[in-house]
């Protein structure tokens, strides 16, 4: 791994290391099993299959919460704004059962990220939780075995959990803000430490993302011998880039998933959506517009300050992790010379060799709506 983390900080021009191999694009009314697809909040190459996991953030609605196992012939991805999905294949589905081993009840779970340690036999996997009118859920990071039986959780702290108002913007609100929780899991190369984020600032840290500001995200850490929660860092996640076509629509920025180089150092997704904004991608594609912008950002977490423990970071002297852009997605265009149209990407992995060159696979959460496009987007690291 440390050739590829020297790749990727090699020179200034940090998006010339990341070249746009193609994508595949899979329709909102595709099915599999008798249920739609779509949702992929995460993916995962396992390398023992050439196959990839990836999680469905449906929240026991339209079918149980689940994961599917696929396969991503990466010969038949294309630099086209409208590339097919030959090269996507579904191979299975399994049902994810709660703590009593028992398919989760509707809208009891927000799945949302999913990691494969092939050293211990386990799947982690994150659910957000839930904030909001209806009720509070903790957000929680749990483990599974391959066929999606309960095998335990992690003690998340209880800062973390939401108390007070159902926004979240309220004197002494406590915990994450409402679909800005755990959307991210990451192992490091050496096995040892689980690692989740918040998508946002929890409501005691700071505010969620604005066109005018950022939020102060948490990275959370678990050691995966003793179960116990470890260090924990400060993200700062950008402002919303683009502002939304009306004032007051719904704009946001997040961190949705993220991949380990080391035992300090990530990728994170930075994605960011903002209603009728006119992204790059947005003004390129005519037939399924977005509006959506993607960063890939390189963060080391040497020289933070470790806030394990502490119930609030607000006027505290804190050192964020460092953050450095890799790549915007909308600077890369298909063969046509259209900028690369970018739907909800929220899942990262590292995906197989080609010719030589390692591949970075994201695909996107279409959220089950028609508007919508289940994406799969293949880079080489030159």
């Amino acid at each position: 791994m440390k050739w590829l983390l020297a790749l990727l900080l090699a020179g200034s021009a940090h998006a010339q290391n990341l070249t746009y191999l193609g994508q595949q694009i899979v329709p909102t009314s595709a099915s599999f099993r008798s249920l739609p697809v779509g949702g992929l909040s995460s993916i995962d190459y396992v390398p023992a299959t050439g196959r990839y996991l990836a999680i469905c953030d449906d929240r026991s609605e339209r079918g149980p919460a689940r994961f599917y196992e696929l396969t991503l012939d990466l010969s038949k991805f294309r630099r086209s704004a409208d590339p097919g999905y030959a090269g996507v294949g579904w191979v299975n589905m399994t049902t994810m059962l709660d703590l009593d081993g028992q398919p989760f009840g509707r809208n009891q779970v927000d799945p949302e990220s999913l990691r494969l340690d092939a050293k211990r036999n386990l799947i982690y996997w994150a659910n957000e939780g839930q904030r909001t009118s209806g009720g509070m859920q903790n957000p929680t990071m749990r483990r599974m075995q391959l066929d999606g039986k309960p095998a335990g959780e992690f003690a998340v702290p209880g800062y973390y959990n939401p108390s007070g108002s159902a926004g979240g913007l309220a004197a002494g609100d406590v915990g994450v803000h409402n679909n800005l929780a755990f959307e991210s899991v990451a192992i490091t190369p050496d096995g040892k430490t689980l690692w989740t984020m918040s998508e946002n600032g929890l409501a005691q840290d700071s505010l969620p993302t604005a066109v005018g500001h950022g939020s102060r995200a948490r990275m959370l850490s678990f050691d995966l011998d003793t179960d116990k929660a470890g260090a924990e860092y400060v993200y700062d996640v950008g402002p919303i880039p683009f502002a939304p076509a009306r004032a007051g629509d719904f704009a946001t920025n997040g961190v949705p998933d993220m991949l380990a180089l080391s035992a300090t150092e990530f990728i994170v997704i930075e994605r960011a959506y903002a209603v009728g904004a006119i992204t790059p991608g947005r003004a390129a594609q005519t037939q399924q517009p977005t509006s959506n912008t993607i960063k890939l950002y390189r963060i080391d977490t040497r020289g933070a300050t470790d806030v394990a423990g502490w119930p609030t970071i607000k006027g505290r002297d804190v050192v964020p992790v460092k953050r450095t852009m890799l790549l915007d997605l909308s600077s890369l265009t298909n063969d046509d010379g259209s900028v690369l149209a970018l739907d909800n990407i929220e899942g990262i992995t590292f995906g197989p060799m080609v010719d030589g060159k390692r591949t970075l696979i994201l695909a996107s959460d279409n959220n089950f709506n028609p508007a919508q496009f289940t994406q799969f987007i293949a880079l080489t690291i030159d």
